[in-house]
């Protein structure tokens, strides 16, 4: 809806998976790291068993992070000069763990948040993904909690249970 409006978009977890797909630049130092038992048959990040890995080593995703993050930033950086370039005015970063890292909050001038119940995080997450509620509720308990996301927030949209058509008109009057 945003870029319908003129918005560049520059999505960091789709810059994530990118890095850490085939033959993605995050993979010779991930399969260093962590071994080629992490990487699947395609040489991309075998995101399941990172997964629960990462769960049962704490230490695991800081290092992981310390891989990913820079090189994420790096991608930002470049998109969003190609976005200036082009003569966007509005760039808005999609960027899922915005409160948890420092960085973020510094580059941006509003942060937005679209907010929900954790129980419809939690149904959005098993039918998008695919993944078991526990799955889901460990990855919500490794993240920032929602009161500390709309601490950080500018702005709210509570997107729970929304038409399309009230949720387009909430975007309109935010612009």
């Amino acid at each position: 809806m945003l870029m319908a409006r003129g918005a560049a978009i520059i999505d960091a977890d789709a810059i994530a998976r990118s890095v850490t797909a085939p033959h993605g630049f995050a993979m010779p130092a991930i399969a260093q790291v962590f071994g080629s038992e992490f990487l699947d048959a395609h040489g991309a990040l075998d995101r399941e068993r990172m997964r629960a890995y990462v769960f049962a080593h704490a230490q695991a995703k800081q290092t992981l992070e310390a891989i990913i993050h820079p090189l994420v930033a790096q991608e930002t950086q470049r998109q969003e000069q190609l976005a200036t370039d082009a003569g966007y005015h509005t760039v808005v970063f999609d960027v899922p763990l915005l409160v948890e890292s420092d960085r973020w909050r510094t580059r941006v001038d509003r942060v937005l948040v679209v907010d929900c119940l954790v129980e419809t995080q939690i149904q959005r997450v098993m039918a998008r993904n695919g993944f078991n509620r526990d799955t889901v509720e460990k990855i919500i308990a490794s993240q920032a909690t929602r009161t500390r996301r709309l601490a950080a927030a500018d702005w709210v949209i509570y997107n729970d249970q929304l038409s399309l058509e009230v949720l387009q008109k909430l975007v309109s009057a935010l612009l």
